[in-house]
């Protein structure tokens, strides 16, 4: 007896994407009804494209008679194909004085519960140019308003947003005050140094990690070359990080 081929069907390729993200979406819906359990205060906030990055600044301000303080975090864009930007925003949290209010129903986000007049949302500051996505920013621990970037280029970024307006160039040109040299590829790792002003880490997909003082001689206007450049690793460089308390100890985590 011979046996008759069978004919194996198509796999659609976006049946698995829809399944997925249907899955997704139900278990967000859950975790979200049950966060009056599990958290003494949860805020959602839609920004308007996906941000890679996220960091809290350390200054806060406390507007007298008011129930809550005014922080402030970096964030980044990964658009489309779009204008990418580096983002100061600000987010209203309630104090430890604030009232809970559970009669309060936000109709936006169909959720009962809030603190006194705490808006919730997010309020973007100050937008600058960036180029490409910002895989990720984060503020020097000695001078907050100086942010170093990784971009999708080999390039490490360094503003000072003091410098820029709170609206960017419709040119879409970026201006950063320093343009760090000596990767040959992207990456994601990124530390200041919290004992040595101006000394900055970055891990790249190149294997490497290198080491700026943004303090140091520019050449070419903006352009900084790397102090030193480490070779250690053989596999990309997922992250850097330095010792919090010695000048010259730092951790890497590199892919195996």
């Amino acid at each position: 007896r011979v046996s008759q081929p069978v004919m194996a069907m198509e796999k659609d390729p976006n049946y698995d994407d829809t399944v997925e993200e249907r899955i997704i979406n139900e278990e967000y819906k859950i975790w979200k009804k049950n966060t009056p359990f599990l958290y003494d205060l949860v805020m959602t906030h839609a920004l308007e494209w996906p941000s890679l990055t996220a960091q809290w600044l350390p200054d806060v301000t406390r507007p007298e008679g008011k129930d809550y303080s005014i922080h402030r975090l970096i964030l980044g864009t990964h658009t489309s194909d779009e204008q990418n930007y580096l983002l100061i925003a600000s987010v209203q949290l309630p104090n430890d004085s604030a009232q809970f209010d559970a009669s309060h129903y936000d109709a936006d986000k169909g959720e009962y519960g809030g603190f006194g007049s705490v808006s919730g949302k997010i309020d973007i500051q100050i937008k600058i140019n960036h180029e490409g996505e910002v895989n990720r920013a984060r503020f020097m621990p000695q001078n907050p308003t100086i942010i170093a970037t990784k971009t999708p280029s080999s390039d490490v970024l360094i503003f000072d947003y003091t410098k820029h307006p709170s609206k960017p160039d419709p040119s879409g040109e970026c201006r950063p005050e320093i343009r760090l040299k000596g990767h040959q590829k992207e990456g994601y790792g990124l530390s200041w140094n919290p004992n040595i002003e101006a000394h900055l880490l970055s891990a790249s997909d190149d294997h490497t990690i290198c080491l700026w003082d943004v303090h140091g001689q520019t050449r070419d206007k903006n352009l900084l070359d790397a102090q030193t450049v480490f070779t250690g690793h053989s596999s990309v460089v997922e992250d850097v990080s330095w010792h919090l308390l010695h000048e010259a100890a730092l951790a890497t985590i590199r892919s195996s």
